[in-house]
Parts: structure tokens; C-alpha cells; sequence
């Protein structure tokens, strides 16, 4: 029943609102960054009155000075850029910031950063299709060997049944030094690699494990050692083997519809990862048939003493040895010394060189090259 007191309480209701009505309308449009427009080029925009000089860094690019409006919005456009996803941060007086109007982000340990999708046709590996999608699983447990609680990610393709008797085959892939254990699906998109792979008959189903891949956690750690220790770096590459070894493993094969034979097991990884993959994968031949390296970084520099018992008896294991790396990546140089190593062993190998520098543009090109030879 509407009564007086109903009509008072709505006036009052109303006027309570009408200054934050007018607070609204008064405030600035919000700020739009980043802007993909149609034909490539992406505005980037940046809200600091006070700063006095703002730059963009980008993955995979040279800093870009940015200019100021009288409001005080820090803008540059780029391009056009090429399809695909960008890492980025704006840099005002020396300081990186992430882009507050971006929810897109790019996690790493050390140094986060916002992204930037731009879009390309559907043949791109990286963009998500109309087909069958797998299950992306996070998995928590504690690690004996390191002695922490970690986690790990696993891709199950699309069709999996965990109660039917098909098993199938693993590819254990790893990430690169500051990142976490969701780098490969976060930001190289590899689940939407393999969905899109293996609905174009061009790669097999298989799970994707993506482990943590720090057996020193304490160097990708701010304060800590980092890079500058090499006992730290030997300790986090060996105890990273034993915990993929010995709990990693163990944990797919019991949990999952997986063949636990080698030439049913491949491992592959960029940066860290690759020089991981390796370490571990050539020491491991009853473990692993196929071992993949995307721009190894921190190769250990005693290719005997790293790979004691490597020699061309490996070809009988070994079903595919691939290496890559940037033309442009400073790490290329390590990575040619290994091929020089390998080929005075008897190793066969296959090599690819492609245009690029140790950035993620490269790494999801090569997972969309290795996974279509595997198993």
C-alpha cells in the first residue's frame, strides 16, 4: 500500500543519489588501454600528470618514448604489429608499472607484466577455434626432494576419459627462469596449441605436464641468488631431474590414463627449461625418447662431465633430438657449442634457426613446430 512514509523514503533515497549521479557525470571518460586498432596498430595510453618522462617497453622491441596531453595521459601508438600476444610495462621515471586499465596480464615471478592480444586468422595455432578443447587440471603437492609445497598443471586432450582404457601418450614441458608453473598455458597458450593441432589431424592427443621448475627455489627469488650463483644454478637444474623424476611422474602416471613406457614420454622446454630438458632428458634415456630445446639458457659449460655417457649409442634411443633458437637471442652462441659437442659425440640432432630473439613470439611457434613430430 503506498503510503507517506513509502514516498518519503524514495524521495530521500533519490536525493541521496543525485550528488553521486552528478560526481559521475563530471568524471573523466575512462581511459582505454591498450586500443587494438583494424589495421594493427595498438595505442597504448597512461595516466601520470606529475611523471616527467614515460617510456613503453614491449616485448620483443626497442623502449618507445610516449608524449603527455594537457590532462596529463601519457599516449604512443605502434605498429602495425604482427598477430599475437605482447608483453609490455610502462616505465615512468625509471620505475615499470603495470597498465591499470589492462586486465590482460603476463604472470612471472620477478617481472609481471601486462599484455596485449593482437588478433590474427584462425590458422594461427595460438588463437582459439571452433573445435574440441581439453581440461586444463592444477595439481598441489609437496615436494620431498625440494622441500616446499608446489604445484603443476596438466592438459588433458579433448576426449580424455579418465575411466577408459585408452592411454596415451605425455609430453612433459617447461617453462623459462622467473617464470611459475602456469607460464605455458598463461601465456604460450599451449592448451590452445593442442586443441587446434590435434583437431587438424596434425599432432596426436597427449596429456601436457607442466611442472614447477625450480629444484633451488631461492634463485628465482627477489634478493636471492638469481643467476649470479652457479652452484645455486647446478643445485636448481639437479633437483629439478629428481622431483620430475622421482614425484612428478609418478604423480601423472598414477592419477592419469598414461602409457609409462619411454617412447611414449617426450620432454621439452624453453630457456631454463630447454637447458633442463636437456640436462635431464639426454641423461635419461630410459625415461625419455623425445627431448626438445627452445633457446637454452644457462647451459652448463662442461659437455662432458653434464653428459658423461652421451655418445652416438643415444641414436638408438633417442626417436627425436630438437634444438632451436632466435637468430636474435644472445643465447644462440651457447646453443651453437652444444651442436658442435653433440655432432663430434655422434648425436644426431635437428637444429632450426628462425628469425627472433628470446621472447615468447618465438616459443609458441616452436611448440606449434615440435608437437606435430612427437610420438
Amino acid at each position: 500500500m503506498d503510503t507517506m512514509e513509502t514516498r518519503r523514503a524514495v524521495r530521500l533515497l533519490i536525493a541521496s543519489w543525485l550528488p553521486l549521479a552528478a560526481l559521475y557525470a563530471q568524471a573523466p571518460p575512462p581511459l582505454i588501454s591498450p586500443e587494438v586498432h583494424p589495421d594493427g596498430k595498438v595505442t597504448f595510453r597512461f595516466n601520470a600528470p606529475n611523471a616527467q618522462k614515460v617510456e613503453l617497453r614491449r616485448e620483443g622491441a626497442a623502449p618507445v618514448a610516449m608524449e603527455k596531453d594537457e590532462r596529463g595521459i601519457w599516449t604512443v601508438t605502434v605498429g602495425p604489429l604482427e598477430p599475437d600476444l605482447y608483453g609490455y610495462t610502462f616505465v615512468a621515471d625509471g620505475a615499470a608499472y603495470l597498465d591499470p586499465a589492462n586486465w590482460l596480464m603476463k604472470p612471472n615471478l620477478l617481472n609481471p607484466q601486462s599484455m596485449v592480444h593482437v588478433p590474427g586468422p584462425k590458422t594461427l595455432p595460438w588463437e582459439v577455434n571452433h573445435v574440441p578443447h581439453g581440461v586444463i587440471h592444477r595439481h598441489f603437492y609437496h615436494s620431498d626432494v625440494v622441500g616446499d609445497d608446489r604445484d603443476f598443471y596438466v592438459y588433458t586432450p579433448p576426449g580424455y576419459d579418465a575411466r577408459a582404457s585408452r592411454r596415451y601418450p605425455v609430453l612433459y614441458l617447461l617453462h623459462g627462469y622467473s617464470d611459475d608453473a602456469s607460464a605455458w598455458t598463461a601465456v604460450g597458450r599451449a592448451h590452445v596449441i593442442l586443441d587446434n593441432l590435434i583437431a587438424q589431424g596434425k599432432a596426436k592427443p597427449m596429456l601436457v605436464v607442466m611442472p614447477l621448475g625450480y629444484g633451488a627455489p631461492e634463485i628465482a627469488r627477489r634478493g636471492g641468488p638469481g643467476l649470479r650463483d652457479p652452484q645455486a644454478w647446478r643445485r636448481n637444474i639437479e633437483r629439478f631431474r629428481d622431483a620430475l623424476l622421482k614425484e612428478v611422474i609418478p604423480l601423472v602416471e598414477k592419477n592419469y590414463r598414461v602409457a609409462a613406457n619411454r617412447t611414449q614420454r617426450a620432454i621439452a622446454g624453453l630457456s631454463m627449461g630447454g637447458t633442463q630438458s636437456l640436462y635431464t632428458g639426454l641423461n635419461a634415456l630410459e625415461t625419455f625418447a623425445y627431448v626438445g630445446a627452445f633457446s637454452s639458457g644457462g647451459l652448463l659449460p662442461d659437455f662432458d662431465k653434464v653428459f658423461p655417457t652421451l655418445d652416438e649409442k643415444a641414436n638408438q634411443k633417442l626417436r627425436l633430438l630438437w634444438i632451436a633458437c632466435g637468430t636474435e637471442d644472445r643465447l644462440i652462441e651457447g646453443n651453437r657449442k652444444l651442436l658442435e659437442w653433440l655432432k663430434s659425440k655422434g648425436v644426431k640432432y635437428t637444429w632450426v634457426e628462425t628469425p627472433g630473439a628470446h621472447t615468447w613470439l618465438v616459443w609458441r611457434r616452436y611448440l606449434a613446430q615440435f608437437a606435430p613430430l612427437l610420438f
